[in-house]
Protein backbone atom coordinates (compact mmCIF):
# COMPACT_ATOMS: atom_id res chain seq x y z
CA UNK A 1 0.00 0.00 0.00
CA UNK A 2 1.08 3.27 -1.17
CA UNK A 3 0.25 6.46 1.13
CA UNK A 4 -1.27 8.27 -2.09
CA UNK A 5 -3.68 5.44 -2.52
CA UNK A 6 -5.38 6.47 0.71
CA UNK A 7 -5.63 10.65 -0.85
CA UNK A 8 -9.00 9.60 -2.63
CA UNK A 9 -10.62 9.95 1.33
CA UNK A 10 -11.83 13.13 2.43
CA UNK A 11 -12.74 12.15 6.13
CA UNK A 12 -9.49 11.01 8.09
CA UNK A 13 -8.97 9.46 11.45
CA UNK A 14 -5.87 8.43 12.34
CA UNK A 15 -5.37 5.93 16.03
CA UNK A 16 -2.67 4.60 17.49
CA UNK A 17 -3.03 2.20 20.24
CA UNK A 18 -4.33 2.67 23.74
CA UNK A 19 -1.80 3.76 26.21
CA UNK A 20 0.46 5.36 23.52
CA UNK A 21 4.18 4.87 23.65
CA UNK A 22 6.36 7.48 21.67
CA UNK A 23 6.50 5.41 18.27
CA UNK A 24 2.87 5.55 18.28
CA UNK A 25 2.39 9.06 18.74
CA UNK A 26 5.56 9.69 16.40
CA UNK A 27 4.18 7.75 13.53
CA UNK A 28 0.42 9.00 13.69
CA UNK A 29 2.04 12.62 14.21
CA UNK A 30 4.12 12.45 10.91
CA UNK A 31 0.61 10.71 8.94
CA UNK A 32 -1.03 13.64 10.05
CA UNK A 33 1.75 16.12 8.58
CA UNK A 34 1.76 13.82 5.35
CA UNK A 35 -2.01 14.51 5.05
CA UNK A 36 -2.41 18.03 5.96
CA UNK A 37 0.05 18.82 3.29
CA UNK A 38 -2.22 17.04 1.22
CA UNK A 39 -5.01 19.35 1.83
CA UNK A 40 -7.28 16.57 3.81
CA UNK A 41 -8.79 16.89 7.04
CA UNK A 42 -8.00 14.42 9.95
CA UNK A 43 -8.03 13.81 13.04
CA UNK A 44 -4.98 12.10 15.21
CA UNK A 45 -6.55 9.95 18.42
CA UNK A 46 -5.76 7.28 21.22
CA UNK A 47 -8.55 5.83 22.96
CA UNK A 48 -8.82 3.12 26.12
CA UNK A 49 -8.94 4.09 29.75
CA UNK A 50 -6.35 5.82 30.66
CA UNK A 51 -4.84 9.36 29.16
CA UNK A 52 -0.95 9.79 28.51
CA UNK A 53 0.94 10.50 31.85
CA UNK A 54 4.23 9.36 31.40
CA UNK A 55 6.55 12.31 31.97
CA UNK A 56 9.13 11.99 28.80
CA UNK A 57 5.47 11.34 26.76
CA UNK A 58 3.56 14.70 27.73
CA UNK A 59 7.24 16.74 27.00
CA UNK A 60 7.01 14.89 23.61
CA UNK A 61 3.46 16.09 22.98
CA UNK A 62 3.93 19.97 24.54
CA UNK A 63 7.59 20.62 22.90
CA UNK A 64 6.50 18.91 19.44
CA UNK A 65 3.55 19.87 19.29
CA UNK A 66 1.29 16.86 18.53
CA UNK A 67 -2.25 17.67 17.95
CA UNK A 68 -3.36 14.10 19.47
CA UNK A 69 -6.06 14.07 21.49
CA UNK A 70 -7.82 11.22 23.64
CA UNK A 71 -11.26 10.25 23.10
CA UNK A 72 -12.25 7.18 25.39
CA UNK A 73 -15.88 7.71 24.03
CA UNK A 74 -14.91 8.59 20.01
CA UNK A 75 -18.38 8.09 18.26
CA UNK A 76 -17.45 9.20 14.28
CA UNK A 77 -17.81 6.67 11.63
CA UNK A 78 -14.76 8.23 9.37
CA UNK A 79 -14.69 7.44 5.88
CA UNK A 80 -11.58 6.16 6.70
CA UNK A 81 -9.14 5.11 10.18
CA UNK A 82 -5.60 4.36 9.42
CA UNK A 83 -4.56 2.26 12.61
CA UNK A 84 -0.85 3.22 13.41
CA UNK A 85 1.89 1.02 15.23
CA UNK A 86 -0.98 -1.45 16.03
CA UNK A 87 -3.60 -3.55 13.98
CA UNK A 88 -7.71 -3.18 13.45
CA UNK A 89 -8.97 -5.55 15.73
CA UNK A 90 -6.02 -6.12 18.30
CA UNK A 91 -6.82 -6.36 21.84
CA UNK A 92 -4.08 -2.93 22.70
CA UNK A 93 -6.58 -0.55 20.81
CA UNK A 94 -10.26 0.74 20.90
CA UNK A 95 -12.45 -0.64 18.09
CA UNK A 96 -13.41 2.54 16.22
CA UNK A 97 -16.06 1.99 13.65
CA UNK A 98 -15.14 3.32 9.99
CA UNK A 99 -16.61 2.98 6.13
CA UNK A 100 -12.78 1.59 5.42
CA UNK A 101 -9.77 0.75 7.54
CA UNK A 102 -6.17 0.83 6.83
CA UNK A 103 -3.34 -0.50 8.91
CA UNK A 104 0.48 0.30 9.13
CA UNK A 105 2.53 -1.32 11.70
CA UNK A 106 5.55 -2.83 12.43
CA UNK A 107 4.57 -5.59 14.24
CA UNK A 108 4.07 -9.25 13.30
CA UNK A 109 0.65 -9.48 11.46
CA UNK A 110 -2.15 -11.21 14.01
CA UNK A 111 -5.33 -10.18 12.55
CA UNK A 112 -7.03 -10.43 9.46
CA UNK A 113 -6.53 -7.29 7.07
CA UNK A 114 -8.27 -6.00 4.13
CA UNK A 115 -4.53 -6.60 1.78
CA UNK A 116 -4.87 -3.50 -0.08
CA UNK A 117 -5.15 -1.41 3.02
CA UNK A 118 -2.06 -2.60 4.75
CA UNK A 119 1.21 -2.39 5.18
CA UNK A 120 2.85 -4.03 7.85
CA UNK A 121 6.86 -4.28 8.28
CA UNK A 122 7.45 -6.75 10.68
CA UNK A 123 11.71 -6.51 10.64
CA UNK A 124 11.96 -2.59 10.88
CA UNK A 125 12.30 -0.88 14.40
CA UNK A 126 9.97 1.07 14.72
CA UNK A 127 6.36 2.36 13.13
CA UNK A 128 7.86 5.48 12.58
CA UNK A 129 11.07 4.00 10.21
CA UNK A 130 7.79 2.70 8.22
CA UNK A 131 5.80 6.12 7.80
CA UNK A 132 9.18 8.24 7.50
CA UNK A 133 9.91 5.05 4.08
CA UNK A 134 6.41 5.75 2.82
CA UNK A 135 6.33 9.52 3.29
CA UNK A 136 9.62 9.66 1.45
CA UNK A 137 8.37 7.32 -1.66
CA UNK A 138 5.64 10.03 -2.02
CA UNK A 139 8.40 12.33 -2.86
CA UNK A 140 7.86 14.26 0.75
CA UNK A 141 10.91 14.96 3.45
CA UNK A 142 9.80 15.16 7.17
CA UNK A 143 13.01 17.13 7.50
CA UNK A 144 10.63 19.94 6.77
CA UNK A 145 9.09 19.90 9.96
CA UNK A 146 11.44 20.04 12.48
CA UNK A 147 9.32 18.97 15.09
CA UNK A 148 8.00 16.05 13.01
CA UNK A 149 11.29 14.98 12.55
CA UNK A 150 12.39 15.22 16.00
CA UNK A 151 9.44 13.03 16.80
CA UNK A 152 10.31 10.49 14.22
CA UNK A 153 13.62 10.35 15.49
CA UNK A 154 12.34 10.07 18.97
CA UNK A 155 10.17 7.26 18.17
CA UNK A 156 12.78 5.14 16.39
CA UNK A 157 14.96 5.94 19.92
CA UNK A 158 12.30 4.75 21.85
CA UNK A 159 11.60 1.59 20.22
CA UNK A 160 14.66 0.48 19.75
CA UNK A 161 15.57 0.81 23.14
CA UNK A 162 17.94 3.92 22.94
CA UNK A 163 18.78 2.55 19.32
CA UNK A 164 20.43 -0.98 20.64
CA UNK A 165 18.18 -3.37 18.95
CA UNK A 166 18.86 -1.21 15.44
CA UNK A 167 19.31 -3.86 12.95
CA UNK A 168 17.42 -2.99 9.76
CA UNK A 169 18.96 -0.85 7.01
CA UNK A 170 16.03 1.13 6.83
CA UNK A 171 15.96 1.70 10.69
CA UNK A 172 20.04 3.10 10.16
CA UNK A 173 19.08 5.74 7.33
CA UNK A 174 16.17 7.59 8.84
CA UNK A 175 18.29 7.68 11.83
CA UNK A 176 21.17 9.09 9.49
CA UNK A 177 19.28 11.79 7.45
CA UNK A 178 16.74 13.13 10.45
CA UNK A 179 17.08 16.62 11.26
CA UNK A 180 16.25 16.86 15.09
CA UNK A 181 16.17 19.27 17.81
CA UNK A 182 18.78 17.38 20.21
CA UNK A 183 17.90 19.48 23.51
CA UNK A 184 14.27 17.98 23.12
CA UNK A 185 15.69 14.93 22.46
CA UNK A 186 18.11 14.95 25.66
CA UNK A 187 14.84 16.43 28.18
CA UNK A 188 13.03 13.38 26.81
CA UNK A 189 15.16 11.03 27.43
CA UNK A 190 16.49 12.48 30.94
CA UNK A 191 12.63 12.34 31.90
CA UNK A 192 12.03 8.52 31.17
CA UNK A 193 11.91 6.77 34.22
CA UNK A 194 9.41 7.25 36.72
CA UNK A 195 10.32 6.45 40.76
CA UNK A 196 8.28 3.59 40.39
CA UNK A 197 10.29 2.42 37.69
CA UNK A 198 13.82 3.49 39.70
CA UNK A 199 11.78 0.85 42.23
CA UNK A 200 11.07 -2.05 39.66
CA UNK A 201 14.51 -1.45 38.20
CA UNK A 202 16.37 -2.26 41.55
CA UNK A 203 13.82 -4.87 42.85
CA UNK A 204 14.71 -7.22 39.71
CA UNK A 205 18.30 -6.32 40.11
CA UNK A 206 18.26 -7.60 43.76
CA UNK A 207 16.50 -11.20 42.02
CA UNK A 208 19.25 -12.16 39.68
CA UNK A 209 20.08 -15.83 38.19
CA UNK A 210 23.61 -16.05 37.97
CA UNK A 211 24.85 -19.04 35.26
CA UNK A 212 28.79 -19.44 36.27
CA UNK A 213 29.31 -21.79 33.50
CA UNK A 214 28.49 -19.30 30.52
CA UNK A 215 28.84 -16.42 32.41
CA UNK A 216 25.47 -14.60 32.17
CA UNK A 217 22.99 -13.25 34.26
CA UNK A 218 18.80 -13.92 34.08
CA UNK A 219 17.05 -10.81 35.47
CA UNK A 220 12.94 -11.04 35.49
CA UNK A 221 11.23 -7.22 35.53
CA UNK A 222 7.89 -6.09 36.52
CA UNK A 223 6.04 -5.16 33.66
CA UNK A 224 7.25 -1.65 32.58
CA UNK A 225 8.45 0.67 30.16
CA UNK A 226 10.81 -1.62 27.50
CA UNK A 227 13.64 0.95 27.93
CA UNK A 228 13.80 0.08 31.66
CA UNK A 229 15.11 -3.23 30.12
CA UNK A 230 17.75 -1.78 28.91
CA UNK A 231 18.86 0.00 32.09
CA UNK A 232 18.65 -2.98 33.86
CA UNK A 233 20.69 -5.05 31.66
CA UNK A 234 23.21 -2.29 30.55
CA UNK A 235 24.03 -1.57 34.60
CA UNK A 236 24.38 -5.84 35.17
CA UNK A 237 26.39 -5.95 32.26
CA UNK A 238 29.15 -3.73 33.88
CA UNK A 239 29.97 -6.50 37.23
CA UNK A 240 32.61 -8.44 37.08
CA UNK A 241 32.29 -12.27 35.34
CA UNK A 242 29.28 -11.14 33.78
CA UNK A 243 29.98 -11.40 29.78
CA UNK A 244 26.04 -11.36 29.25
CA UNK A 245 22.87 -10.41 30.39
CA UNK A 246 18.76 -11.06 29.18
CA UNK A 247 16.15 -9.33 30.95
CA UNK A 248 12.87 -9.30 30.30
CA UNK A 249 9.47 -8.80 31.38
CA UNK A 250 5.93 -10.61 30.86
CA UNK A 251 2.03 -9.33 30.10
CA UNK A 252 -0.84 -10.68 29.08
CA UNK A 253 -0.01 -10.55 24.94
CA UNK A 254 3.92 -10.78 25.11
CA UNK A 255 7.12 -10.84 26.32
CA UNK A 256 9.81 -8.19 25.90
CA UNK A 257 13.61 -8.84 26.74
CA UNK A 258 16.48 -6.98 26.14
CA UNK A 259 20.01 -8.46 25.47
CA UNK A 260 23.49 -7.07 26.85
CA UNK A 261 26.79 -8.43 25.81
CA UNK A 262 30.71 -8.10 26.14
CA UNK A 263 31.77 -11.31 25.02
CA UNK A 264 33.58 -11.44 21.33
CA UNK A 265 31.89 -15.20 21.19
CA UNK A 266 28.48 -13.72 21.71
CA UNK A 267 26.91 -11.22 19.42
CA UNK A 268 23.71 -10.01 21.18
CA UNK A 269 21.55 -9.60 18.04
CA UNK A 270 22.20 -13.48 17.17
CA UNK A 271 21.28 -14.58 21.00
CA UNK A 272 18.06 -12.38 20.74
CA UNK A 273 17.07 -13.73 17.87
CA UNK A 274 17.93 -17.14 18.80
CA UNK A 275 15.67 -16.61 21.91
CA UNK A 276 12.80 -15.32 19.71
CA UNK A 277 12.77 -17.78 16.90
CA UNK A 278 9.18 -18.85 15.89
CA UNK A 279 7.49 -17.24 18.90
CA UNK A 280 8.59 -13.41 18.53
CA UNK A 281 10.94 -11.52 17.06
CA UNK A 282 14.44 -10.10 18.09
CA UNK A 283 17.51 -8.21 16.61
CA UNK A 284 19.80 -5.37 17.39
CA UNK A 285 23.31 -4.91 17.13
CA UNK A 286 26.85 -7.20 18.27
CA UNK A 287 26.62 -5.40 21.40
CA UNK A 288 23.16 -4.57 22.53
CA UNK A 289 19.77 -6.01 21.08
CA UNK A 290 16.42 -7.30 22.50
CA UNK A 291 12.90 -8.70 21.16
CA UNK A 292 9.79 -9.66 21.81
CA UNK A 293 7.37 -12.92 22.39
CA UNK A 294 4.01 -12.90 21.84
CA UNK A 295 2.39 -15.06 24.84
CA UNK A 296 -0.19 -16.69 22.88
CA UNK A 297 2.33 -18.75 20.75
CA UNK A 298 4.13 -20.33 24.73
CA UNK A 299 3.35 -23.38 25.70
CA UNK A 300 4.53 -22.75 29.53
CA UNK A 301 5.88 -20.23 31.49
CA UNK A 302 8.29 -17.30 29.26
CA UNK A 303 10.75 -17.68 31.71
CA UNK A 304 11.09 -21.47 31.62
CA UNK A 305 11.38 -20.92 27.67
CA UNK A 306 13.72 -18.42 28.08
CA UNK A 307 16.02 -20.22 30.86
CA UNK A 308 16.21 -23.64 28.31
CA UNK A 309 16.98 -21.51 25.31
CA UNK A 310 19.53 -19.90 26.87
CA UNK A 311 21.27 -23.45 27.74
CA UNK A 312 20.42 -24.96 23.85
CA UNK A 313 22.48 -21.57 22.58
CA UNK A 314 25.84 -21.75 24.55
CA UNK A 315 25.02 -25.97 24.08
CA UNK A 316 24.67 -25.47 20.04
CA UNK A 317 27.62 -24.12 18.87
CA UNK A 318 31.26 -24.52 18.64
CA UNK A 319 34.19 -21.70 18.19
CA UNK A 320 36.56 -21.67 14.73
CA UNK A 321 39.71 -19.13 15.24
CA UNK A 322 41.17 -19.13 11.78
CA UNK A 323 44.30 -18.14 12.37
CA UNK A 324 45.52 -20.45 14.90
CA UNK A 325 43.03 -23.73 13.17
CA UNK A 326 43.97 -25.98 10.18
CA UNK A 327 41.45 -28.12 9.29
CA UNK A 328 41.25 -31.79 8.53
CA UNK A 329 41.03 -31.80 4.72
CA UNK A 330 41.34 -35.39 4.83
CA UNK A 331 37.63 -35.52 5.58
CA UNK A 332 36.72 -33.08 3.21
CA UNK A 333 35.74 -32.83 -0.50
CA UNK A 334 37.38 -30.89 -3.62
CA UNK A 335 35.44 -28.35 -4.93
CA UNK A 336 35.75 -26.10 -7.45
CA UNK A 337 34.00 -22.61 -8.38
CA UNK A 338 31.15 -22.82 -11.17
CA UNK A 339 31.22 -20.27 -13.73
CA UNK A 340 29.13 -17.75 -12.71
CA UNK A 341 28.14 -13.64 -13.29
CA UNK A 342 28.50 -11.60 -9.98
CA UNK A 343 29.39 -8.21 -9.13
CA UNK A 344 32.34 -6.05 -8.35
CA UNK A 345 32.96 -2.36 -7.49
CA UNK A 346 36.07 -0.68 -7.47
CA UNK A 347 35.79 1.57 -4.18
CA UNK A 348 38.00 4.46 -5.68
CA UNK A 349 35.34 4.54 -8.43
CA UNK A 350 32.74 5.83 -5.80
CA UNK A 351 35.29 7.65 -3.86
CA UNK A 352 38.61 8.55 -3.58
CA UNK A 353 41.09 6.47 -1.66
CA UNK A 354 41.65 7.39 2.10
CA UNK A 355 37.75 8.26 2.36
CA UNK A 356 36.29 6.82 5.24
CA UNK A 357 33.34 5.17 4.17
CA UNK A 358 30.35 3.04 5.89
CA UNK A 359 29.07 0.47 3.34
CA UNK A 360 25.01 -0.36 4.39
CA UNK A 361 24.08 -4.07 3.31
CA UNK A 362 20.57 -5.80 4.56
CA UNK A 363 23.17 -7.98 6.36
CA UNK A 364 24.64 -4.99 8.39
CA UNK A 365 26.98 -1.77 8.13
CA UNK A 366 30.73 -2.07 7.08
CA UNK A 367 33.02 0.81 8.19
CA UNK A 368 36.16 0.79 6.35
CA UNK A 369 38.41 3.25 4.77
CA UNK A 370 38.79 3.12 1.05
CA UNK A 371 42.24 1.96 -0.40
CA UNK A 372 43.12 1.66 -4.20
CA UNK A 373 43.01 -1.79 -4.41
CA UNK A 374 39.63 -2.72 -2.24
CA UNK A 375 36.47 -4.18 -4.05
CA UNK A 376 32.97 -4.83 -2.81
CA UNK A 377 31.62 -8.49 -4.41
CA UNK A 378 28.31 -8.62 -5.07
CA UNK A 379 27.29 -12.11 -4.82
CA UNK A 380 24.18 -14.45 -6.35
CA UNK A 381 21.93 -13.46 -3.32
CA UNK A 382 22.31 -10.01 -3.43
CA UNK A 383 25.24 -10.48 -0.39
CA UNK A 384 28.00 -7.64 -0.11
CA UNK A 385 31.69 -8.75 0.51
CA UNK A 386 35.19 -6.80 0.36
CA UNK A 387 37.52 -8.23 -1.92
CA UNK A 388 41.29 -7.25 -2.33
CA UNK A 389 41.74 -6.61 -5.84
CA UNK A 390 44.92 -9.30 -6.07
CA UNK A 391 42.36 -12.03 -5.01
CA UNK A 392 39.32 -11.15 -7.47
CA UNK A 393 41.83 -11.66 -10.52
CA UNK A 394 42.62 -14.71 -9.25
CA UNK A 395 39.65 -16.23 -9.55
CA UNK A 396 36.88 -13.85 -11.99
CA UNK A 397 37.54 -11.81 -14.95
CA UNK A 398 35.75 -8.39 -16.20
CA UNK A 399 33.33 -8.70 -18.61
CA UNK A 400 32.15 -5.26 -20.55
CA UNK A 401 28.84 -5.07 -19.26
CA UNK A 402 27.40 -3.11 -16.42
CA UNK A 403 25.89 -5.10 -13.54
CA UNK A 404 22.29 -4.88 -12.66
CA UNK A 405 19.85 -6.66 -9.84
CA UNK A 406 16.96 -6.16 -7.80
CA UNK A 407 17.52 -5.91 -4.06
CA UNK A 408 14.75 -5.56 -1.11
CA UNK A 409 17.30 -3.25 -0.20
CA UNK A 410 19.90 -1.48 -2.65
CA UNK A 411 23.15 -1.47 -1.17
CA UNK A 412 24.67 1.79 -0.13
CA UNK A 413 28.13 3.71 0.29
CA UNK A 414 28.27 6.67 2.24
CA UNK A 415 31.01 9.15 3.43
CA UNK A 416 31.80 9.24 6.89
CA UNK A 417 33.25 12.75 6.85
CA UNK A 418 31.05 14.46 4.63
CA UNK A 419 27.60 12.51 4.86
CA UNK A 420 27.57 11.67 1.15
CA UNK A 421 25.48 8.63 -0.06
CA UNK A 422 25.78 7.06 -3.19
CA UNK A 423 24.13 3.83 -3.94
CA UNK A 424 26.61 0.83 -5.46
CA UNK A 425 24.43 -0.53 -8.19
CA UNK A 426 25.61 2.15 -10.92
CA UNK A 427 29.34 1.64 -10.56
CA UNK A 428 29.35 -2.13 -10.91
CA UNK A 429 30.23 -4.21 -13.02
CA UNK A 430 29.97 -7.92 -14.12
CA UNK A 431 32.23 -10.43 -13.83
CA UNK A 432 32.40 -14.11 -14.14
CA UNK A 433 34.74 -16.69 -12.23
CA UNK A 434 37.26 -18.63 -13.87
CA UNK A 435 36.78 -21.95 -12.13
CA UNK A 436 40.39 -21.64 -10.89
CA UNK A 437 39.62 -21.37 -7.43
CA UNK A 438 39.81 -24.99 -5.30
CA UNK A 439 38.53 -25.10 -2.37
CA UNK A 440 38.05 -28.30 0.35
CA UNK A 441 34.53 -28.31 1.65
CA UNK A 442 32.18 -29.84 3.99
CA UNK A 443 28.69 -30.02 5.82
CA UNK A 444 28.89 -28.58 8.74
CA UNK A 445 27.40 -30.92 11.99
CA UNK A 446 26.56 -28.24 14.38
CA UNK A 447 26.50 -24.63 14.24
CA UNK A 448 29.87 -22.83 14.16
CA UNK A 449 31.27 -19.22 15.02
CA UNK A 450 34.05 -19.01 12.54
CA UNK A 451 36.69 -16.07 13.24
CA UNK A 452 38.05 -15.54 10.08
CA UNK A 453 42.50 -15.24 9.62
CA UNK A 454 41.75 -11.08 9.09
CA UNK A 455 39.02 -10.28 11.75
CA UNK A 456 39.87 -11.05 15.74
CA UNK A 457 36.77 -9.34 16.72
CA UNK A 458 33.86 -10.57 14.29
CA UNK A 459 32.66 -14.13 13.80
CA UNK A 460 30.44 -15.66 10.78
CA UNK A 461 27.89 -17.96 12.05
CA UNK A 462 27.31 -21.50 10.28
CA UNK A 463 24.17 -23.46 10.66
CA UNK A 464 23.81 -27.09 10.49
CA UNK A 465 24.07 -27.79 6.34
CA UNK A 466 26.06 -25.05 6.19
CA UNK A 467 29.35 -25.26 4.47
CA UNK A 468 32.63 -25.39 6.20
CA UNK A 469 35.30 -24.30 3.30
CA UNK A 470 39.22 -23.45 2.99
CA UNK A 471 40.86 -22.51 0.11
CA UNK A 472 43.43 -24.98 -1.46
CA UNK A 473 46.49 -22.91 -1.51
CA UNK A 474 45.57 -21.41 1.96
CA UNK A 475 44.93 -23.38 4.94
CA UNK A 476 44.11 -20.51 7.36
CA UNK A 477 41.50 -19.32 4.36
CA UNK A 478 38.37 -20.73 6.19
CA UNK A 479 35.13 -19.42 5.58
CA UNK A 480 31.22 -20.20 5.73
CA UNK A 481 29.22 -20.80 2.93
CA UNK A 482 25.49 -20.79 2.89
CA UNK A 483 23.77 -24.29 1.94
CA UNK A 484 21.80 -22.66 -0.78
CA UNK A 485 24.51 -20.48 -1.96
CA UNK A 486 27.20 -23.39 -2.14
CA UNK A 487 25.35 -25.30 -4.62
CA UNK A 488 24.80 -22.76 -7.09
CA UNK A 489 28.55 -21.71 -6.97
CA UNK A 490 30.33 -24.83 -6.63
CA UNK A 491 30.71 -28.70 -8.15
CA UNK A 492 32.62 -31.97 -6.31
CA UNK A 493 35.91 -32.48 -8.63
Amino acid sequence: MELKNLLKFDNIVIQCHDNPDADALASGYALKWYFEQNKKSVKFIYRGRNEIRKSNLLIMVRELEIPVSYEPFFAEEPDLLITVDCQYGEKNVTKTEAKRVAIIDHHRQVVDSVRSLTHISSDIGSCATVVWDMIKNEGMDPNDNRLVATALYYGLFSDTNKLSEVSHPLDRDMMDSLIYNKSVITSMVNSNISLDELMITGKAILNYEYHESNKYLVIEAEACDPCILGVISDFALETENVDVCLAFYVTNYEVKFSVRSCSREVYANELAAFLADGIGGGGGHMLKAGGTIRAELLDRPAKEVLEERMVQYYDSYAVIYAKNTTLDTSRMKRYKKVQQSLGAVKLTDVFPAGTPINIRTLEGDVDTVVEKDDYLMIGIEGEIYPIKEQKLMNSYQFTNFRYTRDFEYEPRIRNTSTGEIKKVLPFAQTVRSTGSTIIFAKPLEQPVKLFTAWSDDKYYSGRVGDYIAVRADDEHDIYIINIDIFDRTYQAL
